[in-house]
């Protein structure tokens, strides 16, 4: 049996940008009580807005701060009630004596570290080691997570997958979608790219496919929208012609992009999940991503795949989605389809099995450890 009630790190939730992180977390605290599991949600600042969960502000020192002391020192404790301590990224708490649990997202700061700052790496690598040393159950977003933490020591029996869930909006309905892209400044067609702008997310070669595109198809006058902030790394040369820079918007915008794109392209050098990917096929968005990391996994096979880094194969399949209507039916339709597979709901149920393991030490296949 799960534990009743687990404290939940939302320190994300306060972050400038809270990102893929912050959407996880607060999908999470909403599903969870779903699975019998109260959470409560504890962080050094005010509680966000729109949030539902039991909310524990722990004060002073606020982040960062706090998190170099949690990880140098192992204090402050959280003062947060929970029969389990879950780490919601590698911010690892010092659990008080509760049994742990730690959400690795990605290892990107070890297989890629030019894509964080010196600092990063270093922050990251410490959470690492803590969650090696410390967590009962550490929970993952697919099954290349959980194959890549094995190579970094983690014992398979207290690994957890838990997909993502995706949500759908309603459809905004032709009135508001037309206001929307006007407002926008965005006109059909057009390709999406919805992410942080960074050199991780391979917005670069993004730009040079579409100028690829527009070069063989000039009639199309193709736009290539670019929503989402900036992000770590040098900013790439984005005054092209046809690209349109959105910076962060709403999720009521980004429900009427993902609606409209002729498709979304995601050329990412390396994912813990590829939250857009699932998120354009749920709403019938034909995908173009990488062959990079958990991407293809995440796929299952409903997207088009690229070679990390090569423009020309970016370029060419963007163009068969642009010229091959019934290839962009055929990738909406698979799509759709699997992307019905990650429910937020799912997911609270393989993380209260996780807690549910960490609180009687077992590990994932149910072996005592």
């Amino acid at each position: 049996m799960p534990p009743r009630t687990v404290a939940v790190h939302a320190g994300q939730l306060l972050q400038p940008v809270a990102g893929g992180i912050g959407r996880y977390v607060r999908s999470l605290l909403g599903a969870l009580p779903g699975t019998g599991v109260t959470p409560v949600a504890f962080a050094a600042g005010a509680r966000p807005d729109g949030l539902g969960a039991t909310w524990v502000d722990l004060g002073w020192p606020p982040a960062p701060a706090r998190y170099e002391l949690w990880h140098r020192l192992r204090r402050p404790l959280v003062r947060a009630p929970g029969e389990v301590l879950h780490a919601t990224s590698l911010a690892v708490p010092p659990a008080g004596g509760r049994p742990l649990v730690v959400t690795v997202h990605d290892l990107v700061f070890l297989r890629q570290p030019e894509h964080l700052t010196p600092r990063g790496v270093s922050f990251h690598r410490r959470g690492l080691d803590l969650a090696r040393r410390d967590a009962a159950a550490v929970v993952v977003p697919t099954a290349w997570g959980r194959d890549d933490l094995l190579r970094e020591g983690f014992a398979a029996d207290r690994v957890h997958v838990a997909h993502h869930g995706v949500e759908v909006g309603p459809d905004p309905g032709p009135a508001a979608t037309q206001e929307v892209l006007g407002r926008l400044g965005v006109r059909e067609p057009f390709v999406l790219f919805a992410s942080t702008i960074e050199p991780r997310k391979g917005a670069v070669d993004l730009v040079g496919a579409h100028a690829a595109v527009r070069a063989a198809r000039p009639d199309l006058d193709l736009q290539l929208v670019m929503a989402g902030p900036a992000g770590w790394g040098e900013p790439p040369d984005l005054d092209r012609p046809g690209v349109v820079v959105l910076g962060k918007v709403g999720d009521p915008e980004l429900e009427v992009l993902y609606r409209r794109a002729l498709a979304l392209a995601h050329p990412a050098r390396y994912e813990g999940f590829g939250m857009q990917v699932a998120e354009a096929m749920a709403r019938g968005c034909p995908v173009v991503t990488t062959d990079a990391a958990c991407l293809p996994e995440v796929a299952g096979g409903a997207a088009d795949l690229v070679p990390v880094g090569d423009v020309e194969a970016l370029g060419a399949a963007l163009l068969r989605l642009v010229e091959d209507e019934g290839h962009r039916a055929e990738r909406s339709a698979a799509g759709a389809a699997r992307a019905a597979a990650f429910t937020w709901e799912a997911s609270a149920r393989a993380h209260a099995e996780a807690y549910a393991a960490a609180a009687e030490g077992v590990g994932a296949t149910g072996r005592r450890v």
